[in-house]
């Protein structure tokens, strides 16, 4: 599920459409019977819920638009959250650039923390949080001589970031990456299954255990100790 409402024109459109909704109980109940402005009202209702829950389950499966390429550049888009440090992913990258003249996108969806800040589309913590573990991965790219931008994506939904990223950067590749199949939230949406059905370009799955890389740091700092 995802905020069926992810812009301002989508609010400003459902504003407009719940007023002349309203008008229209209006007038009916004053020009007849106030029960039938009722009834008009309880129907209007069940189509509202019923397009909002389309809209928060998603659209229909679609082929998501992917900006035309200018150069001979490989590009790779990356989206994670917060495996974007992980060492598996950056190996990943690694080597999928290796030896190639690369560019490299960093897609970090500033997800809210509770479903609560999702709806009421509070994301000031959550997007503070997105943009400092991007700064940190892209030092750590830069720094294994990767050439490598990033942008916070949508806060909503992580395949609508994917997407958005996608009209403006000329991928040939996309690589997601998530938390272990126990852990993560975003292969319990289905949000690779997603990629890959809707993405026409390939998709590469990274799992990066992050305990797991922290416990083997500290076990190798422990033995050179």
């Amino acid at each position: 599920m995802h905020n069926p409402l992810r812009s301002e024109r989508e609010v400003f459109r459902a504003v407009v459409v719940i007023g002349i909704g309203a008008g229209a109980v209006i007038a009916l109940a004053l020009l007849t019977r106030p029960a039938f402005g009722a009834l008009l009202l309880a129907a209007e209702a069940a189509v509202g819920i019923w397009a909002l829950w389309r809209r928060a389950r998603g659209t229909l499966p679609h082929q998501a638009e992917v900006a035309r390429r200018g150069d001979d550049a490989y590009r790779v888009l990356v989206m994670a959250n917060q495996t974007v440090g992980g060492r598996a992913l950056l190996e990943e990258i690694k080597n999928r650039c290796k030896g190639r003249d690369s560019e490299i996108l960093v897609v970090v969806p500033a997800l809210t923390s509770s479903p609560l800040e999702h709806w009421a589309s509070d994301v000031d913590g959550a997007l503070a949080e997105a943009r400092q573990r991007l700064e940190e991965s892209l030092r750590t790219m830069q720094s294994a001589g990767l050439t490598a931008r990033g942008e916070v994506g949508d806060h909503h939904e992580p395949n609508a970031a994917l997407e958005d990223a996608l009209r403006v950067f000329a991928a040939d590749e996309v690589i997601i990456s998530t938390h272990p199949p126990d852990k993560s939230r975003w292969l319990e949406r289905g949000v690779v299954e997603r990629a890959r059905r809707e993405v026409p370009l390939p998709v590469t799955h990274v799992v990066v255990d992050l305990e797991g890389e922290a416990a083997r740091a500290s076990g190798a700092a422990g033995t050179a100790a």
